[in-house]
């Protein structure tokens, strides 16, 4: 996990976390916003219970891909991965080994929500784009982006990233922000973002781990959803331990997931991805028995909602 460069000062990451839900001033035409049809991001499948690819992120992929099956998942996320790249897919990955990955997963009966594209340079939307390709080469239904920019470049990127979702839509991929720290570090944050980039197949990933990890745990990631309410349309089930950990299995940290889980309802995210995102460090074995672990973890999480 790496940080941004033009980190605001604490003061205002604080203050931007709690404006929007402080006040209610929320963006009207993103409140009831439609999701873009024939996307199968979008899709009301009820609950996509999954899990990144970054606990065997060490392993050649495949590894993953059949530790994920043998866990009981049938969605996955595509991150690290042992490949030149140190992820799964990325925008330097060619078209023909981004469509071996999804005959990978087709084999395994793995469905691929998201491709990771990480701190992709949004000045231009020549390297988005290519991502866009390959995801759509591996049969992903979304990219997610772990950025929209510095603070100087933030406006430009916004638009880049608007263009490139009109590309995208024409390959049936969605494209995901989440929290990552920088200018989309919190819940208002990235409320600005989807109101700037304004495409329907521009979408949120709430990300609570994260949302502690960038305050240093001085955001509550369950106040801070409440900014989002309405734009979340899935979620990276990741932990979080002060200080700075999030090497954890789901539920052993210090997020209130249930209590998250019912104000994300409230908000209207009533269906969706779930992807497990870390698990406790361990061997192969250990590694396979904490993802059962977290898939029942996030199982009851969502039965216990019901």
């Amino acid at each position: 996990m790496t940080t941004t460069s033009n980190r605001t000062t604490r003061r205002e990451f604080l203050g931007r976390a709690t404006v929007a839900v402080a006040t209610g001033v929320v963006a009207p035409h993103l409140a009831a916003r439609p999701a873009a049809a024939g996307l199968a991001y979008f899709e009301g499948r009820g609950w996509q219970i999954g899990c990144w690819s970054r606990p065997w992120a060490r392993f050649d992929y495949r590894v993953g891909f059949d530790a994920l099956a043998e866990a009981g998942f049938k969605y996955v996320g595509l991150s690290g991965a042992k490949t030149k790249t140190r992820r799964v897919i990325a925008p330097a990955t060619t078209l023909e080994d981004s469509a071996k990955v999804g005959e990978e997963a087709n084999k395994r009966n793995l469905k691929i929500v998201t491709a990771y594209g990480g701190g992709i340079p949004l000045e231009s939307g020549e390297t988005l784009r290519k991502m866009i390709d390959n995801a759509a080469a591996a049969g992903a239904w979304s990219v997610l982006l772990a950025h929209v920019g510095k603070s100087a470049t933030f406006n430009r990127c916004c638009r880049t990233v608007a263009e490139c979702c009109d590309y995208a839509a024409k390959k049936q991929v969605a494209v995901v922000l989440k929290p990552h720290g920088g200018t989309t570090g919190t819940g208002p944050q990235l409320r600005t973002a989807l109101e700037k980039i304004d495409r329907k197949n521009c979408t949120l990933r709430a990300a609570p781990g994260n949302i502690l990890y960038y305050s240093s745990g001085e955001v509550d990631p369950v106040k801070d959803v409440a900014a989002v309410a309405g734009l979340v349309t899935s979620m990276s089930v990741k932990d979080y331990k002060h200080p700075k950990k999030v090497g954890l299995t789901p539920g052993t940290g210090q997020i209130d997931f249930p209590a998250l889980m019912a104000r994300m309802k409230k908000g209207g995210f009533t269906h969706g991805a779930l992807l497990i995102e870390c698990l406790a460090p361990g061997d192969q074995a250990k590694t396979l028995e904490e993802a059962k672990k977290a898939r029942r973890f996030v199982e009851q999480l969502v039965d216990a909602g019901n």
